[in-house]
């Protein structure tokens, strides 16, 4: 074969693209006026900015309720109460809806980072473009793992296959193929491709034809709200709330009940259920809730981690196995050729120059493999290629039909295991061989060999083939093995100590590889994880789900696995009650990245994959991986502070409330007191998402827990409601206080205990050898002094306190104390997290 020197790679397309020449694209100029005229290839976000926020925050029924009780309250005369009322909710309101924003915009800059890609032809020269710059006009190439950016009508097409359930239903892919403009059949079925849909194989040119909200799918889109499915942690927030409305619901019923049985004022008594409604509701947990994942996600930015959904960082940090390829996590995926040899292991030239021929025409993936091919040169000349059969993850090979001077040859290149048996005879340096089984063994012996050295191998074979304008998988029979090219991949840096740390948090390693399983036990060895039993996807063929998840439980490493296996593993481990982690790059990957709890994937990887993620990561590296984990682990458990700090308060005050309503001969708080409590109380805990958490709290997954935040609340609730019942009796029995003075004594009292009480349960452990952040104790310290000095403050009368004597700060000294030690004590037995069936802790 002849040979030519290789040229500096250029963005253009490789040998073999689909594209005819006479096809230039439109010029930059050009595409600038027809994005003026047409818009940004993306759709319109509605709701989003700070009036959204606002608007949002106005659509909470409970601050609609209070609305109307303070009009109420006005239209009756009561205009103080009435002023009251409003500026407190719109505090509340602001302090929302700042918080809100800024954390809605941190997601959309982190967001950014990640722009998905088109290949478009512009000037006459094939680039990569971010997707929103297409307009209706451009040329843009597709191949198989590439999301379809626009609506487009196809030009040229190979072998080209699409997925489009997201817009038909249809579960399997669809043939597309070029038809004529007089063709009789469908032409909106047969040639056209449309935005939300993915090339599932084979490569294709196309003309956009619509962009943006003008798409099929914005057609959709503006029709539906779209809403992902809720994960588990927003429907456990959902339901958590659920539960104190219902209960509170409940409790402000009884409260109206009860003044019309004792004669209660009627709009006093209105105003103090309303007021008892929003102060005892967590009406700020979605807002906290969202302020620290958005921080936690700020925070694994920094740590090269982008948190593509808020959501996805509870599950995360709750991950209790991750399943990934070996290359690229365990190696660097930086390919290079070992040597190309012959069917004995002796080097070839013939090997080497037909796995050139074959990388150098491929054009359904852009494989490292094909570059580490390229990069050996010299390029064989004069060739053309004719067609080609696209790689097939099951069948396991692909093949170019190229010609040369009226030789035309079929080329194929795949796993050993998936081109040995296609092929009837083998070449050496002194001829052609028949392939008998005795011969067949020795090849096998071959490149096993090098499988056992840890070295990645591709068969590579051919034949001559008659001139025909189509070929199809069924031409790859009859073929002349030439020999195999040995690859080899070194080992990530670090990664044996990642594997450890991750292992050590409570994290194993599985491996699913496609490689042989020489080679993925010899890499694993290498790297210190001790691969146990290989299994290979042979073995895994006809297990029910059952056998399939307890074999997946106790194996490390599968090898030759399909990327429909590799889903199975996945959906056996969730059904054992595994939190799954699947980390994948590949066109492969997909169905696994979306049947995992959460998809982990990197920017470059392909369209399909990356937009199957929840979680992508800068580097692909497990260390990296490593800490995103903890900062994820970090944001959770700040969530759950905030949960714990209003079970134990608003449910132990649910009842002081009730209790007062019915025993005392008037309201245990006014109304404007209940909510300026519970104003003062949510600012103190705005600070939460910045606090620190201890290591121990690091060291395992954790996973939101309904019966965990319900034993908790059951036994620490009724602990805030005996101190409140003790305050009562104080203030009525031994300092015989006024109502006012009453009112007054109670509000500090329950103030100093909700807000001191965060830094017992802050932390499982011992408060005083668990550091807070200075934001929390700053905000803490704050409110609490504001409650401390408003009796002495001019805003004493508008809100109806008064100084109260120094007795009862030597009581509220005592109980405060006595409080805290008392849930330092019962905390331990009733935060105890129930063991995860994989014998894992969850909490």
């Amino acid at each position: 074969m002849e040979s030519a020197t290789r040229s500096a790679p250029e963005p253009a397309p490789r040998p073999g693209d689909p594209a005819p020449p006479a096809r230039t694209g439109l010029s930059e100029a050009e595409a600038l006026r027809r994005r003026t005229r047409f818009g940004l290839n993306e759709f319109p976000r509605t709701g989003s900015g700070l009036a959204g926020t606002v608007a949002a925050a106005f659509a909470n029924p409970l601050v609609a309720i209070l609305i109307a009780a303070a009009i109420t309250a006005g239209v009756l005369g009561d205009i103080l109460g009435a002023l009251i009322i409003a500026v407190i909710v719109l505090l509340g309101i602001v302090l929302n809806a700042t918080l809100g924003f800024r954390s809605q915009r941190a997601a959309e800059r982190l967001r950014a980072e990640v722009t998905p890609m088109a290949t478009v032809c512009r000037d006459g020269r094939w680039q990569e473009r971010p997707r929103r710059e297409l307009v209706p006009g451009d040329l843009i190439r597709l191949a198989a793992g590439d999301r379809i950016p626009a609506d487009a009508r196809l030009l040229d097409a190979r072998d080209f296959h699409v997925q489009q359930a997201a817009l038909t239903g249809e579960s399997l892919p669809v043939e597309k193929e070029p038809q004529p403009d007089d063709t009789g059949s469908d032409p909106e079925a047969e040639r056209k491709v449309f935005l939300g849909s993915s090339v599932v194989a084979g490569t294709a040119v196309a003309l956009v034809e619509a962009t943006g909200a003008a798409t099929a799918f914005g057609g959709i889109a503006a029709r539906l709200d779209e809403r992902p499915p809720l994960t588990e942690f927003e429907r456990g927030l959902k339901d958590f709330a659920g539960l104190i409305m219902r209960t509170v619901v409940l409790l402000v019923l009884l409260v109206l009940l009860a003044g019309v049985v004792l004669h209660r004022p009627p709009l006093q008594t209105l105003l103090f259920a309303l007021a008892l409604a929003v102060g005892l509701t967590p009406e700020f947990m979605p807002v906290i809730t969202t302020v620290t994942l958005a921080r936690g996600a700020v925070r694994m930015a920094r740590r090269r981690v982008i948190v593509r959904h808020l959501a996805a960082i509870e599950d995360f940090g709750s991950m209790t196995v991750l399943l990934s390829d070996k290359t690229g996590t365990l190696t660097r995926g930086d390919t290079a050729v070992d040597g190309c040899w012959d069917a004995q292991g002796a080097p070839s030239a013939r090997t080497s120059q037909l796995a050139m021929l074959n990388a150098m025409f491929e054009t359904g993936t852009h494989s490292p493999i094909d570059a580490a091919i390229l990069r050996e040169g010299p390029l064989p000349v004069g060739w053309s290629k004719l067609d080609e059969v696209p790689l097939d993850f099951e069948r396991r090979r692909m093949s170019v039909v190229v010609e040369r001077a009226g030789e035309r040859w079929l080329v194929a290149k795949g796993a050993p295991e998936s081109i040995l048996p296609a092929c009837t005879q083998y070449a050496l340096a002194d001829g052609i061989l028949p392939l008998d089984a005795l011969r067949r063994a020795d090849c096998e012996r071959t490149y096993q060999a090098m499988g056992e050295r840890g070295l990645r191998v591709l068969a590579v074979a051919w034949r001559p083939v008659e001139a025909r304008t189509r070929f199809t998988a069924k031409d790859e029979a009859g073929l002349v093995l030439a020999g195999f090219v040995s690859f080899v991949d070194p080992l990530m840096p670090g990664v044996a100590g990642a594997l450890q740390a991750l292992a050590s948090d409570g994290i194993p390693l599985k491996v699913l590889t496609g490689d042989n399983p020489r080679v993925a036990r010899y890499t694993c060895e290498k790297v210190g994880l001790d691969p146990g039993s290989v299994v290979t996807g042979d073995q895994l063929r006809g297990l029910s789900e059952t056998a399939l998840g307890l074999l997946a439980s106790r194996t490390r490493v599968f090898a030759q696995v399909t990327p429909e296996q590799k889903r199975r593993i996945v959906m056996a481990l969730k059904a054992r009650g595994d939190v799954v982690g699947f980390l994948g790059d590949g066109i492969n990957d997909a169905p696994s990245l979306h049947a995992a709890d959460v998809g982990i994937s990197v920017p470059n990887a392909a369209d399909i994959a990356r937009d199957s993620a929840d979680i992508l990561l800068r580097e692909r590296n497990l260390e990296v991986l490593h800490a995103g984990v903890i900062e994820g682990r970090r944001a959770f458990a700040n969530v759950m502070k905030y949960l714990f700090m209003g079970t134990s308060s608003n449910f132990g005050n649910m009842f002081s409330m009730v209790v007062g309503a019915l025993v005392l001969p008037f309201l245990p708080m006014l109304p404007a007191q209940i909510l300026l409590n519970n104003f003062l109380y949510d600012l103190a805990q705005t600070t939460i998402p910045s606090d620190n958490v201890d290591a121990a709290q690091l060291r395992g997954p954790q996973r939101w827990s309904v019966p965990l935040i319900r034993r908790f609340m059951v036994g620490i609730g009724p602990v805030s409601s005996l101190y409140d019942l003790l305050t009562f009796y104080v203030l009525i029995h031994w300092l015989q206080a006024t109502a006012d003075t009453f009112h007054t004594g109670w509000f500090i009292e329950s103030l100093a205990t909700q807000t001191l009480v965060v830094f017992v349960i802050r932390t499982h452990g011992n408060p005083l050898r668990s550091r807070p952040s200075a934001p929390l104790v700053a905000s803490v310290v704050a409110v609490l002094a504001a409650g401390l000095i408003l009796p002495w403050t001019p805003l004493a009368d508008l809100f109806g306190f008064v100084p109260l004597p120094p007795e009862f700060f030597a009581f509220l000294a005592t109980a405060a104390l006595s409080y805290l030690l008392l849930v330092q004590w019962l905390k331990r037995r009733f935060m105890q997290p129930p063991r995860h069936p994989g014998g894992a802790w969850r909490g």
